[in-house]
């Protein structure tokens, strides 16, 4: 993987890309392992849109999302069918032409028997001026990267083949690291006291998270940070306040 950056914060978008997801019909499993893997290699996942198969949609978010972030992934509408457009689409948000790409025919060759390359399959092999390819070690047909936008398959096996082979050539930021406190309160017996500490600890990340049990509704606490010294005193901190009011507010 790229070497990490000292104290460069490395940021993503990510566009999920479907009429299937929006109704629906297809349920996405791609968010989850996207964002866990970024985080674990040094890269923020900040923002996911989901869009419908529209040009204006896609080509506005492209647009949109590339200048925020260091990196755009988008999975999703590079197949080979009518509502397959993400090609066109990035294309046309960098202003550059489309067109079949020799290197992904070549690919395509190695699992396709040249009597069965039709037109509809070749429009898996347009990628627009100056795009490289992002390699599909399970089907073969490769997705493309052009600037910061890395263009991937919506079919989850296929998206994690692409992410996997092309996340060594990305740089990487200073990696979150993360402590899990199971609190065993309410969120309202501790919700203004945290607030204080995280006020105290703002270069860290405090999270709560409600869960259920047969005794109730409590949270866990998570807390983030690039340096392990603020990550530490953030937790003592809060560890020290579930210690202070766990006796005379928690439920039996």
């Amino acid at each position: 993987m790229a070497a990490e950056g000292e104290t460069g914060v490395v940021t993503a978008g990510l566009l999920v890309i479907g009429d299937e997801i929006l109704s629906g019909r297809t349920k996405d499993k791609n968010i989850g392992y996207i964002a866990e893997l970024l985080t674990a290699s040094g890269i923020d996942l900040c923002e996911v849109r989901v869009v419908p198969d529209e040009e204006a949609e896609i080509v506005a978010a492209v647009n949109a999302l590339r200048k925020r972030y260091t990196y755009l992934f988008t999975t999703g509408g590079i197949g080979p069918t009518h509502d397959d457009i993400t090609a066109d689409c990035v294309a046309k948000a960098f202003g550059v032409s489309l067109a079949v790409d020799p290197r992904a025919v070549a690919l395509l060759l190695e699992r396709i028997p040249a009597k069965d390359m039709n037109e509809a399959r070749l429009r898996m092999a347009r990628v627009p001026a100056g795009g490289e390819l992002v390699l599909n070690p399970v089907s073969k047909a490769p997705g493309f990267r052009l600037g910061n936008v890395i263009v991937m398959a919506g079919i989850p096996a296929v998206m994690q083949g692409m992410l996997d082979g092309v996340l060594p050539s990305l740089k990487t930021g200073k990696k979150l690291l993360s402590e899990t406190i199971d609190a065993g309160l309410r969120e309202g017996d501790i919700a203004t006291e945290l607030g204080a500490i995280a006020k105290k600890h703002s270069d860290t990340i405090i999270g709560s998270y409600p869960y259920s049990t047969e005794r109730g509704f409590f949270t866990r606490l998570v807390v983030r940070a690039r340096d392990a010294d603020k990550l530490a005193a953030a937790k003592a901190d809060i560890e020290a306040m579930i210690a202070r009011l766990k006796p005379s507010t928690a439920v039996i």
